[in-house]
């Protein structure tokens, strides 16, 4: 037989002790947050946009930028991945400017992106250009032809 149903027999047992064993029932699962907090569980953020500072140092093939949509363009010494990165293809000094585009509209992406414009309509964009590293010039002379 079952402990409790010996103790409820028993009339000498006091019935606050009878409901603090008997009469108390504990959850059969634990739970857990909301749905609405588990929706992005199982999937990693992109982290997407800038990863590098205007001024920065880089080197060849650093990743500039990551982008869904035309934010950027590559300027000069910069190279434009099909994912929409942007890339080094020289070491350098990243610089921004902003200056006239003209997207070569055969481009995938500018079809999808940009809206068809008159050509007499100037298009503005930020442009993410390498400055490349000087040369140093510290050679040393080993012999005269």
């Amino acid at each position: 037989m079952n402990f409790l149903s010996n103790i409820s027999k028993l009339t000498t047992f006091p019935s606050h002790l009878l409901e603090l064993y008997g009469g108390v029932r504990f959850a059969a699962k634990k739970s857990v947050a909301g749905a609405r907090w588990q929706c992005n569980k199982g999937q990693k953020r992109k982290h997407r946009g800038l990863k590098r500072k205007d001024g920065d140092m880089v080197t060849a093939g650093t990743i500039l930028a990551t982008q869904r949509v035309l934010r950027f363009f590559p300027g000069l010494n910069a190279g434009f991945g099909r994912n929409g990165t942007i890339f080094a293809i020289k070491a350098g000094k990243m610089v921004f400017s902003s200056e006239i585009a003209q997207p070569n509209w055969e481009h995938t992406w500018i079809q999808r992106l940009l809206p068809k414009r008159p050509d007499d309509v100037p298009i503005y964009k930020k442009y993410i250009n390498i400055i490349p590293e000087p040369q140093h010039n510290r050679f040393k002379l080993i012999d005269v032809v």
